[in-house]
C-alpha cells in the first residue's frame, strides 16, 4: 500500500491526461457520439508513448492500430460515405464469435513466444492476449456490433492486472471503472437495438 500511495502522488501528468480523455472516450461511446473517437486518438497518442516506456511493447504497438482506427470509427459512426445515414448496431451469431476466439488465442500464443524469445517484454502472454483481442473488438466498436461489450470486459480485466503490475495505478483505476461502464454500455446498447433493429440482417461492409 505505501508503494501504491507513493506512486500515485507521483504519477506522470501525462498518464492522467490520457486516463482522462480515455474516460470521455467510453462515456461518448455508450451514448454512440462520433466524438468518443476523437477523444480515443489523443488518449491513444499519449498511451503509445507510456506504454513503450513500461515494457508492454504490444500494447505500445496496438497504440499505433488504434489511431488509425479512430480515424476509421469516426468516418464510420458519420455515415461512411453513405450520407447522414447513421451506422445501425448490428450482432454477429456466436459461431463467428467463437471462430474469432480461436484465431485470437492462436496468434496470442505466437505473438507471445516471440516476445520472450526475442524481447524482454514484461508479462509477454498477457500483453499479447490482451492486444490481439482489442485489435478485434476496437473494429467490432467501429462497426457497432452489440456484442463487443463482452469481449470488453474481459479485456479490460485483463489489462487491469497487466497495468497494476507495470505500475500504472491511474491507468489501473480507469480500467476498473471501465469494467462497470462496460456493463452499462452493453444494456443501453442493446435497448437501442431492441428499438431500433436494422433494416437488413447484414449490416453494410467494414
Amino acid at each position: 500500500m505505501e508503494q501504491i500511495s507513493a506512486s500515485l502522488l507521483s504519477q506522470n501528468p501525462w498518464e492522467a491526461l490520457a486516463v482522462v480523455l480515455a474516460l470521455a472516450y467510453l462515456l461518448l461511446a455508450v451514448r454512440e457520439s462520433a466524438w468518443c473517437w476523437a477523444a480515443a486518438f489523443a488518449s491513444t497518442l499519449i498511451y503509445l508513448f507510456l506504454f513503450w516506456q513500461g515494457r508492454l511493447y504490444m500494447q505500445s504497438a496496438l497504440q499505433v492500430y488504434y489511431l488509425f482506427m479512430a480515424v476509421y470509427g469516426w468516418w464510420s459512426w458519420r455515415g461512411g460515405g453513405q450520407g447522414d445515414a447513421a451506422l445501425p448496431i448490428t450482432r454477429r451469431p456466436l459461431r463467428w464469435h467463437l471462430a474469432w476466439l480461436v484465431g485470437v488465442c492462436a496468434a496470442a500464443a505466437l505473438n507471445g513466444a516471440l516476445l520472450v524469445r526475442y524481447t524482454e517484454a514484461a508479462l509477454p502472454w498477457g500483453d499479447a492476449l490482451a492486444t490481439w483481442a482489442s485489435l478485434l473488438a476496437t473494429w467490432m466498436v467501429a462497426r457497432k456490433i452489440l456484442e463487443n461489450w463482452h469481449w470488453w470486459f474481459v479485456i479490460d480485466a485483463l489489462s487491469l492486472y497487466l497495468y497494476v503490475e507495470r505500475g500504472l495505478y491511474l491507468t489501473s483505476g480507469l480500467f476498473l471503472g471501465y469494467l462497470v461502464i462496460v456493463v452499462f454500455g452493453y444494456l443501453r446498447w442493446r435497448t437501442h437495438y431492441l428499438e431500433h433493429p436494422p433494416a437488413t440482417p447484414s449490416p453494410r461492409p467494414g
